[in-house]
């Protein structure tokens, strides 16, 4: 999967051919990449794979998840100069999309570190992207919600609005789903969050609920359900995530990790 990603990744930059081919003549080149920007490193993988199918040689010096300061040598490259310099932008584009991503979240997650609740990114990514960011998600220290429609069955209000009997439907689906499918149920109010309780959800997702609203449906849970899991849901911003988490959910999801975070400044350079 990831072979495949960067080679397309690739391919799009070099389109017919890297015209520099045609006129460069310098054999062999050392190279370096270099932070220009503080935060969390991310996109080792990727561009391990890339370097390895072009047959570059490169050494990183920080792993995934590793915190950067400016100035630091964050990998050192060796090969053909004509290879180092087709694969300079796919490689910097690659690391600094998942560098900005993985800082993001990070910042995010450093806020409640220490708290028992867990931060999830959500299915707000780009077209062809999700699996390298929400990779990017790990990397700064938060967990990956649902990778899409087929390992989690989450009803949002668009499908509630669809379905006439609730519990009879998740009686439906517990026949048809796969054993191990859990189902989760977006709720906008106390007390369908408590009727999606007794339906049988695994899961409650407190959906742009306030702060009071949320502490009612977690007691309820406690006292009545206390095998369901509890997430909150919709504008949580780094200024109140940590009020949210005192709420004691059990999770809290936020399309902003991805969607709001700004790409890491690196830089490539022949030595």
């Amino acid at each position: 999967m990831i072979k495949k990603f960067v080679k397309q990744a690739l391919q799009e930059d070099v389109g017919r051919g890297d015209l520099f081919y045609l006129v460069g003549n310098r054999e062999k080149a050392v190279a370096k990449i270099i932070s220009k920007d503080e935060g969390i490193l991310a996109g080792v993988v990727y561009a391990k794979a890339l370097c390895k199918i072009e047959h570059i040689d490169i050494k990183f010096h920080k792993k995934d998840g590793a915190k950067l300061e400016y100035g630091d040598t964050i990998a050192t490259l060796k090969g053909k100069s004509k290879k180092l310099l087709m694969c300079e932008r796919t490689i910097l584009n690659l690391m600094q999309h998942a560098s900005g991503i993985a800082t993001n979240t990070h910042s995010y997650a450093d806020i409640i570190n220490g708290l028992s609740v867990k931060l999830l990114d959500t299915r707000k990514t780009r077209p062809h992207l999700r699996i390298f960011e929400k990779y990017a998600v790990r990397c700064g220290g938060g967990n990956n919600h649902r990778m899409g429609l087929d390992d989690c069955l989450m009803l949002k209000d668009t499908h509630i609005k669809t379905i006439e009997n609730l519990k009879e439907f998740l009686k439906e689906a517990r026949f048809k789903l796969p054993y191990t499918t859990k189902i989760e149920i977006e709720c906008e109010a106390v007390e369908f969050a408590k009727y999606a309780m007794s339906c049988g959800s695994d899961m409650i997702m407190c959906d742009n609920m306030s702060i009071e609203d949320i502490k009612q449906v977690v007691k309820f849970k406690d006292e009545n359900y206390p095998h369901i899991l509890v997430e909150a849901s919709g504008n949580i911003t780094k200024e109140n995530i940590k009020e949210y988490a005192h709420t004691k959910v059990d999770a809290i999801s936020s399309g902003s990790l991805i969607h709001q975070a700004t790409w890491l400044d690196f830089s490539m350079k022949i030595i």
